[in-house]
């Protein structure tokens, strides 16, 4: 468990926040990847999830974000795809947040290319169980 560098939230409970944000909206397909064990990995964790339409992949990253800096007060590090909304990326330095629109994702298959890591899917209204 790690501190966030910026706030004294650690990097699950941005985890959760996170997943809540997605909730909020609806996104479907929810998963928690994390990588803590996975050599060479990027981040703590990946958050993924789907929307049908770029407008509600739009509004499931505004959730996201409003959720984060509501409870943490943290603005993601860096953030991609708001433009093009098919695949819009949040990058909270420890958690990467994908919001994917539903064949974008499936192109792409982080689950996948991402294997050896512990893989948690998210059913409607549960939030992440606390490391």
């Amino acid at each position: 468990m790690r501190i966030n560098k910026n706030n004294e939230f650690t990097t699950e409970q941005i985890r959760d926040f996170v997943v809540r944000g997605m909730q909020e909206k609806k996104a479907q397909d929810i998963v928690v990847m994390d990588l803590r064990k996975v050599k060479n990995a990027i981040c703590d964790y990946f958050v993924l999830c789907s929307g049908t339409s770029d407008t509600q992949i739009d509004a499931i990253s505004t959730s996201i974000e409003d959720e984060v800096h509501k409870a943490s007060k943290t603005n993601p590090w860096h953030k991609e795809g708001k433009l093009n909304r098919e695949w819009i990326l949040l990058d909270y330095v420890d958690v990467v947040v994908h919001v994917f629109k539903k064949d974008r994702r499936s192109f792409y298959d982080l689950e996948q290319l991402w294997g050896d890591a512990d893989i948690q899917v998210i059913e409607d209204n549960d939030l992440v169980a606390a490391s």
